[in-house]
């Protein structure tokens, strides 16, 4: 039998048969871990981006100065954040810890009796908060008391525009660290608006050092100002 005029007429054009292939669809397992690894590498680059105004600010302020400029206080590597805790006010009710995030913080540490030490890091804190100008709308002075025991009636001009918080004295030993040789109530805390404690001034600082501490509140206000504002 000879081959039909259609069979010679595709093989003299050199045309082949057509053929199926089936390629595998990918399963829902396989889509599911990709859809969760692109979504961390999403939040991670969220997270990165948030993050890189604070960095460079610190860059700015440790990395990129000029020879010979050294800061007064010590920073504080690894920061560490504030204790996600409840705590009380000074009328007894209690307050989220976190709640003084979004404010640069110059922290003291105390029992509630406020020995010599507490006493003058209490005048050191507003001295310095004052001596910021146009600036100290941006930083707050806390006093962490470490007791139950009642503040004096002495200390309540002390207290005036400060927050006063009830913290327990573990809490503060878990977040807080003294220089060797130091007492916790011996220096006064910087705390970055992100709620980090990282810088920590030198213990029974003395009214002549305050130019010295208030050098190193200045620059950190300058480095962060791109993204920090005054208040909550």
């Amino acid at each position: 039998m000879k081959p039909s005029s259609t069979a010679q007429t595709s093989q003299a054009s050199g045309e082949q048969p057509l053929g199926l292939t089936v390629h595998e669809l990918p399963s829902p397992e396989r889509a599911s871990t990709a859809a969760a690894v692109a979504g961390r590498w999403r939040m991670l680059l969220i997270l990165l981006v948030c993050a890189a105004p604070v960095i460079a600010s610190y860059f700015t302020y440790y990395v990129i100065r000029p020879e010979g400029r050294r800061s007064f206080g010590e920073l504080i590597e690894p920061q560490r954040p504030l204790p996600a805790v409840q705590v009380l006010n000074l009328q007894g009710q209690p307050v989220p810890l976190s709640g003084l995030k979004n404010q640069w913080l110059l922290v003291s540490v105390g029992a509630a009796a406020c020995d010599a030490v507490c006493q003058n890091n209490l005048y050191l804190q507003r001295q310095l908060r004052e001596s910021l100008g146009r600036e100290k709308d941006r930083l707050d002075r806390v006093w962490l008391i470490s007791d139950d025991a009642p503040v004096p009636d002495a200390l309540q001009p002390a207290l005036q525009g400060a927050t006063a918080l009830r913290v327990p004295a573990a809490t503060l030993s878990a977040w807080l660290e003294p220089a060797a040789g130091a007492a916790l109530s011996d220096h006064l805390y910087v705390v970055d608006p992100m709620g980090h404690w990282m810088m920590r001034l030198p213990p029974r600082l003395g009214v002549e050092d305050a130019g010295r501490a208030k050098r190193d509140l200045n620059r950190l206000l300058r480095a962060s100002s791109s993204w920090d504002q005054s208040g909550r």
